[in-house]
């Protein structure tokens, strides 16, 4: 499918260090919400955001698990991993990206839960 290939491709760029793409991923009022708190509004806003990680941080592995589709939305279950500043960080995650009709993302939210995963009633 169009938006899953989309996805695939805006996950990547973060693995490749390649922001190009976001031009044609994001619509040019996209509102992006990071899962710990920060929202960036519009392309050029997502795009230094972009840029200005990848400076500090690289992007190890954001394994896509599973896609939820309902209208013009799409959820997305996946893994990260990640080393910025010197740390690694990983978690589990979800994202519900909602598109326009001209497949770009004008909304995007992420959602995390932390790794390890522990069980308090076993």
């Amino acid at each position: 499918m169009e938006r899953e290939k989309i996805i695939k491709n805006y996950f990547q760029s973060w693995l490749n260090k390649n922001g190009l793409l976001l031009k044609e991923i994001f619509d040019s009022k996209a509102i992006y919400s990071e899962c710990y708190g920060p929202e960036y509004i519009g392309v050029e806003v997502i795009q230094k955001w972009f840029e200005e990680w990848n400076k500090r941080g690289t992007v190890k592995v954001w394994d896509i698990k599973q896609f939820i589709h309902e209208g013009n939305m799409i959820a997305v279950e996946w893994y990260f991993k990640c080393e910025y500043d010197g740390n690694i960080g990983e978690f589990d995650g979800v994202s519900l990206i909602e598109f326009n009709g001209d497949n770009h993302i004008v909304r995007l939210k992420e959602f995390q839960s932390k790794i390890p995963h522990y069980f308090p009633y076993k």
